[in-house]
């Protein structure tokens, strides 16, 4: 087999551990194999970068392990060529499964060019990266937060869910805030809410649904949940803040990005954190579908096909992108919508989200790479492309309607 790469190394990651094997090959083809173990602290992470110099090795190979390649990477990027891959794509022989093994194996793929890279950004969006997932992680604990105050308001007996759409809204906070102080009068609750809730009707359904049994163990359960949800808020504020102060540079893309129907200001941090600014690493916009994980699957064997299910892929970017398909299917005369309906009357409505999730992700890989913004087609793109089926189409829906409508009708005129 050809040697693409005459000196590499292969380094098979731990938590504790770093076990690297440098491959080097002679004018001759002969096969030179060394190895070493280092510890990943720092100190040893230096020691690993200079030994690796001293064998003149040009590439390096080490598989995604968790959080654990990190350190190392950050030790090795700009000193060599870096390659990160999947574990899954290189396994090992089974019954020879060792760290020397595992790292000789992954410097033998690399030696001959069998490796795939995964994409690995670049520092400035790896750390926007961090920030966003950890918004939303915070978001997710609020949503936690919110659904115990309502399991406790359930336990209490007090339906304010029922007739205040948020319970932790400014009115709904109010209230509660009012409860964990000891006030048990209905009607001096209800006329804490704020807006609309003040109108005579609202009152008096607030007043049936503030009669309950709030004990005091109820009490003190608010009061840790509101603090709580305080919490959760202040720090998704600050992350927010820190997030707009390191994407301002980028202020024109975040604008281009939120002419696209059903993206705002937060799917645009997760597009540029998770895909980056440079688009010339996907080699087409279909190249980074099928890196998010938001198209078909491609498994087939014997001329059968086995699975469409969509594969494994960024499951933020993705995540991010199915709200947005699924925010633009309420949005009137837009090209999206009409292409989430579209797909949803022939496969689904489960199918036609991803669809249209691939379809935003398509639009904002043109908008990134070429930096304009999306320009809309109309909601009756897709019948204006053939009036004339269109048309034909609408008009043997409405001559089966007729019939359907005579059929019914009995001579008299009377539904049969």
């Amino acid at each position: 087999m050809q040697v693409v790469y005459s000196r590499c190394c292969g380094l098979d990651v731990h938590k504790a551990s770093v076990t690297a094997c440098v491959l080097t090959f002679d004018d001759k083809g002969k096969r030179t194999v060394r190895k070493k173990e280092f510890r990943t602290f720092d100190q040893q992470l230096s020691g690993l970068m200079l030994w690796l110099m001293a064998c003149k090795v040009t590439h390096v190979a080490m598989e995604s392990t968790g959080v654990y390649w990190k350190p190392v990477w950050r030790k090795l990027e700009g000193k060599f060529e870096l390659i990160l891959t999947n574990p899954q794509h290189m396994k090992a022989i089974p019954g020879r499964k060792t760290d020397q093994q595992d790292a000789e194996w992954i410097a033998e793929l690399l030696a001959h060019g069998l490796l795939r890279a995964s994409f690995v950004p670049s520092p400035e969006i790896r750390q926007l990266r961090e920030l966003t997932r950890l918004r939303v992680h915070f978001m997710g604990e609020y949503n936690r937060v919110h659904n115990r105050i309502h399991k406790v308001l359930e336990d209490t007996g007090l339906k304010l869910s029922s007739v205040i759409s948020d319970i932790a809204g400014a009115s709904g906070r109010t209230i509660l805030k009012a409860i964990v102080k000891g006030e048990r009068s209905p009607v001096w609750l209800a006329y804490q809410a704020k807006s609309t809730l003040r109108t005579a009707a609202r009152q008096q359904e607030l007043q049936k649904a503030l009669r309950g049994h709030v004990e005091e163990h109820h009490r003190f359960l608010l009061r840790l949940l509101l603090e709580d949800l305080e919490h959760v808020e202040s720090t998704v504020a600050r992350l927010e803040e820190e997030i707009t102060l390191r994407l301002a540079p980028y202020e024109a893309v975040i604008q281009r990005l939120c002419t696209i129907p059903g993206v705002d200001r937060v799917t645009a941090w997760t597009l540029i954190a998770e895909l980056g600014l440079d688009m010339g690493v996907f080699d087409t916009a279909a190249h980074a579908a099928s890196w998010a994980g938001l198209c078909p699957g491609n498994r087939e064997s014997a001329g059968k096909r086995l699975s469409n299910r969509t594969r494994k892929g960024n499951r933020w970017l993705r995540r991010g992108l199915c709200q947005s398909a699924w925010a633009v299917t309420h949005k009137k005369d837009c090209y999206l919508t009409a292409f989430f309906y579209r797909r949803a009357g022939r496969q689904g409505v489960r199918k036609a989200i991803v669809s249209t999730a691939h379809q935003i992700l398509v639009i904002a890989y043109c908008v990134l790479r070429d930096g304009v913004g999306y320009r809309e087609r109309g909601g009756a793109f897709f019948d204006l492309r053939h009036p004339e089926r269109t048309m034909r189409r609408l008009q043997n829906r409405l001559a089966r309607l007729e019939q359907a409508e005579r059929s019914l009708l009995g001579n008299d005129g009377q539904l049969t």
